[in-house]
């Protein structure tokens, strides 16, 4: 959530970011309303503070008069006093109730060195890693490979389930779960810290990591109890030290996840939602970093090369991509994209999001920690990442696609085939 500080502080600068660098007119407005209300608060604030002192005095004066009839008339003129405390207390709560649920809508200021574009037309290329795969045949995409090799059953998924349902299975089912057991332990050993959240949380949880209230229309959620299934692991993973206050030698937290994710994304049906690309219901290994604010800058670049790891031992071709500003998420000041080549769909597929949030979400969530030693030193907000490490089932779309051969076998990268009892090919 935006520091109402620092819109009250800088309203033109931060209008400014919204309307020039964002090209977010809408959000320019809510920050303008949100400054009125802001200013209407402090001068209730005023006001009802004015009254309370007044209150207080008199009761001073009160406890003091030994005249009974002049005490009973300075007790009478309280209780108008009274009155017109609670009226502004009242207003009070009302007004920070309206300013808390439009400070809620207002996403996150992008950090100076985010480039400025529009759209993701103008994301930056910062770098392209990794050798093509060469093919002496034309590639296939992967639902035909997965349908030859009997791995993937698109009919069965939609008959049970509907449309953007599939099911894995036989060496199609391993290989997801391989990749799932490798991903998590190569993080192990980047200094993670494994965990196993609920795929189900409460509403609270979102409002906390920003999917609320701007995105509840992606979401699933339970009718009748305050439960919704994860988008993400982010949001569990998150959510752990929600209301704490962390002591600063426990800072760094770097924690791994995995869980299924559940997404309404409303799309036409076409080429683009073809196979396994976008689904409702996807797996996903997560990172999560709790950091010091002076960190957070450096946590994104060691995040970044995190997932970047799971690549480079895949022996994958892929590129990182810097979100320009009029691409960036709701909640991230900062973020970079993975996007590996799938050469049968002959597209460049995103398997990772890598994300400063700042201290967007410890806000919302109350998130802090104790810079010193002392339990008196005013406890500060921590700065949260997170980064897909990396995002199934993208990963066995490149696998499947950059792996196949002349014969309509899929050769195992050779990282996973410890996890699939040595196999080496999917045939």
């Amino acid at each position: 959530m935006l520091d109402a500080k620092i819109l009250r502080e800088r309203p033109s600068e931060v209008l400014s970011i919204y309307r020039e660098r964002l090209f977010d007119d809408a959000a320019a407005e809510l920050a303008q309303a949100a400054l009125a209300l802001d200013d209407k608060r402090r001068t209730l604030l005023h006001a009802a503070d004015e009254l309370k002192n007044k209150r207080n005095s008199a009761s001073q004066l009160i406890g003091r008069e030994k005249d009974a009839e002049k005490r009973a008339a300075l007790i009478k003129d309280m209780e108008s006093v009274k009155s017109e405390i609670a009226g502004y207390d009242a207003q009070l709560a009302e007004t920070e109730s309206e300013l808390d649920k439009l400070l809620l809508q207002l996403p996150n200021l992008p950090d100076p060195e985010v480039p400025t574009g529009k759209s993701d037309t103008e994301n930056k290329v910062v770098r392209e890693e990794g050798k093509p795969f060469s093919f002496d045949f034309s590639p296939k995409p992967h639902w035909e490979i997965g349908e030859s090799l009997g791995i993937i059953d698109f009919e069965r998924g939609v008959k049970i389930s509907g449309s953007r349902f599939y099911i894995l299975k036989g060496a199609g089912a391993q290989l997801q779960r391989a990749l799932i057991s490798w991903m998590i332990d190569v993080h192990l050993d980047q200094g993670y810290t494994e965990v196993y959240p609920p795929f189900m949380v409460k509403e609270l949880c979102l409002y906390g990591t920003a999917q609320l209230p701007k995105f509840g229309e992606n979401l699933y959620r339970d009718a009748e109890e305050d439960f919704y299934f994860v988008p993400t692991a982010e949001v569990p993973v998150t959510n752990l030290y929600r209301d704490e206050i962390l002591e600063n030698e426990q800072l760094p937290l770097r924690h791994v996840a995995y869980t299924a994710c559940f997404r309404r994304e409303k799309l036409a049906a076409g080429r683009d939602t073809r196979g396994m690309k976008r689904g409702h219901q996807f797996d996903k290994v997560e990172m999560v970093q709790f950091v010091r604010p002076e960190d957070s800058k450096q946590a994104l670049r060691t995040l970044l090369s995190d997932a970047e790891e799971i690549l480079k031992q895949l022996e994958l071709p892929y590129r990182v991509i810097q979100m320009c500003t009029g691409d960036l998420s709701f909640a991230a000041c900062e973020k970079y994209d993975l996007e590996v080549f799938s050469p049968g769909v002959n597209e460049w597929l995103e398997v990772s999001s890598c994300s400063n949030f700042g201290d967007f979400q410890a806000r919302r969530a109350q998130i802090r920690y104790r810079p010193g030693k002392d339990k008196k030193d005013k406890p500060r907000l921590v700065h949260t990442l997170n980064g897909s490490g990396l995002a199934l089932p993208r990963t066995v779309i490149a696998i499947l696609e950059n792996y196949q051969q002349a014969d309509g076998s899929v050769r195992v990268p050779t990282v996973l085939r410890p996890y699939l009892r040595g196999r080496e090919f999917i045939k």
